[in-house]
C-alpha cells in the first residue's frame, strides 16, 4: 500500500506512536489525553481531549479531516475503557491495526480463555463468579490495561466494576512483540517485564520492559507455536504483544494487547511502517540485530508532584509533563529509556529512575 503523508495517532498517550511516525518520515497528527511536551514537539499538530469517547473524539477527528485531509488512523492504549469508540473511528477513517470486532473479542475474557482452552494453550485458571476459597486468587477488571486495578482477592472484596478472577501464578513476567497480517505472524522479539506498584494496593501495575530475557529456545518455540494458532482465530493485524508467565518448564498466557505496545520502543527499524503494511496484509522481513540491551520504565510519583517552570529533564526522560502540572501520588511522572546496555538492564533502568527522583527532590519538585 502507499504510505500516507499524514497519519492520525489516537491514544491515551500518543507520544510513542507519534515519535515513531516522525522518525519514519511521516507527519503525525495526535489526539490524546496529555499533550506531553515531547508529543507536542514531534507532532505536526495535536489536540488534547479529556476522554477517548466518541463525544470527545468527534470534534478533534473532524478538525484533522477538515484541515489536513487525513484518511488513516493508528490507535494505541486507552481504548480498553471505551472500545465502542473504535467503531466510530472505523466509520470515519481507514483504521490501521486490529478491527473493532477483533479488539472486542480479545477483551471478552470468557471468549478469550475459551479459545485458549480449545487450542490447548495453557493459562492460569479463571473464574467468572467469585471463588469460595480466596487463597491465591486475583481479581481483575474486565476492561483494563497495564495491570491497573488488579488486586489480590479477599472474601470481603466487592467489585466496583465488571471483573473476573484468576489464579495467581508465580514466575517471571514476559511478553512477545509480533506482527500479524490476519493469518500469519512474525515474532519480533521476546521481552522481560516487571512491576513496581506505586503503592501496596497496585502491586501488579506495569512498570517496565526490556528485550533481555533468559527464556530458552524451547520456551520461545512453544510461545511462537501458540501465536501461530491464535493469530488466524482472532484475525490479528499489525503490531501486537502477548503477555505470559514463565514458571520453571511451564508457560501460561495472560492476555494479548491488540495494539502497538511499549516494547516496540526497544527495537530498531521503522516498526510503525511495518504496522501499517501488516494491517494491509503485508508482512515485512524484519530482522532485529541486537546491540546490547534496551529497557523502558515508567516513573511513578510516590507523593504529589508539582512540576516547576525551570526543571531540566535529562535527555533519557520522555512523556514530559508541562511546567505547573500537578502529578498526584501513584500517577506517572514520566518515562525513561536506556539503550545499548551491556548487562543488567532491569536494575540499571531502575537506578536511572532513582536518579531522576533524586533530581526531583533536589529541585524541589515535590510538593511540601
Amino acid at each position: 500500500m502507499k504510505i500516507p503523508e499524514y497519519i492520525l495517532i489516537i491514544a491515551s498517550s500518543g507520544r510513542m506512536l507519534a515519535q515513531a511516525a516522525k522518525n519514519a518520515g511521516l507527519k503525525p497528527l495526535v489526539i490524546d489525553l496529555f499533550a506531553d511536551l515531547d508529543t507536542q514537539g514531534c507532532a505536526a499538530a495535536f489536540y488534547r481531549i479529556p476522554l477517548l469517547t466518541e463525544q470527545h473524539l468527534a470534534p478533534a477527528v473532524d478538525y484533522f479531516i477538515h484541515c489536513y485531509a487525513v484518511a488513516h488512523v493508528i490507535y494505541g492504549s486507552g481504548f480498553e475503557y471505551c472500545p465502542e469508540s473504535l467503531n466510530y473511528l472505523n466509520s470515519r477513517l481507514i483504521l490501521l491495526g486490529n478491527s473493532p470486532d477483533t479488539f472486542v473479542k480479545l477483551h471478552n475474557k470468557p471468549e478469550f480463555f475459551s479459545v485458549l482452552a480449545a487450542l490447548d494453550i495453557a493459562s492460569p485458571e479463571v473464574a467468572f463468579t467469585a471463588p469460595n476459597d480466596a487463597d491465591d486468587w486475583l481479581v481483575k477488571p474486565m476492561q483494563g490495561q497495564g495491570g491497573m486495578g488488579i488486586k489480590r482477592f479477599l472474601n470481603n472484596n466487592t467489585a466496583k466494576s465488571p471483573c473476573y478472577w484468576q489464579k495467581y501464578q508465580a514466575g517471571t513476567q514476559h511478553s512477545v512483540l509480533f506482527l500479524a497480517n490476519g493469518q500469519l505472524m512474525q515474532v519480533l522479539g521476546f521481552n522481560t517485564q516487571w512491576t513496581a506498584g506505586s503503592s501496596g494496593t497496585e502491586e501488579f501495575i506495569f512498570s517496565g520492559v526490556t528485550h533481555s530475557s533468559d527464556l530458552s529456545n524451547e520456551h520461545k518455540a512453544r510461545v511462537t507455536d501458540w501465536l501461530d494458532k491464535i493469530v488466524p482465530v482472532f484475525m490479528l493485524k499489525g503490531l501486537n504483544s502477548l503477555d505470559f508467565i514463565q514458571s520453571g518448564v511451564n508457560s501460561y498466557v495472560l492476555e494479548i494487547n491488540p495494539r502497538p505496545s511499549a516494547s516496540m520502543q526497544l527495537y530498531d527499524g521503522d516498526l510503525i511502517i511495518d504496522h501499517i503494511r501488516a494491517s494491509q496484509g503485508e508482512l515485512s522481513d524484519y530482522n532485529f540485530v541486537q546491540n546490547g540491551y534496551s529497557a523502558y520504565q515508567i516513573v511513578y510519583a510516590d507523593r504529589d508532584v508539582l512540576i516547576p517552570e525551570a526543571f531540566l529533564w535529562p535527555d533519557w526522560c520522555m512523556d514530559l509533563p508541562e511546567p505547573g502540572s500537578l502529578i498526584q501520588t501513584g500517577q506517572p511522572v514520566c518515562s525513561i529509556i536506556a539503550h545499548h546496555l551491556v548487562s543488567e538492564p532491569v536494575s540499571y533502568c531502575q537506578q536511572m529512575a532513582a536518579t531522576l527522583i533524586q533530581l526531583i527532590l533536589e529541585n524541589q519538585i515535590l510538593k511540601t
